[in-house]
C-alpha cells in the first residue's frame, strides 16, 4: 500500500497546476451571512445546548477516569 501512495504522489506532484483543480463555483460570496445564518440554526434547533452538555459531562468524565 505504502508503495501505490508514492507512486501517485510523485505522478500528481508532477502534473502542471493547469491540469488540478482549484477553482470552485462560489454562487454566494457573502460569507460572513452564510456564518451568522449558519450560528443562528445552531442555536435554534438547540444544538449549542447538546454541545455545552456533552462539554461539561466530558469534562467531568475526564476528571473521574484519570490517575494523578
Amino acid at each position: 500500500m505504502n508503495y501505490y501512495t508514492d507512486l501517485i504522489s510523485q505522478l500528481v506532484w508532477h502534473f502542471p497546476v493547469n491540469w488540478t483543480v482549484v477553482a470552485q463555483n462560489i454562487t454566494d460570496p457573502n460569507i460572513v451571512g452564510q456564518m451568522q445564518q449558519a450560528f443562528n440554526h445552531f442555536v435554534k434547533t438547540g444544538q449549542v445546548w447538546a454541545m455545552l452538555i456533552g462539554l461539561v459531562i466530558g469534562y467531568v468524565f475526564r476528571n473521574l477516569t484519570t490517575y494523578g
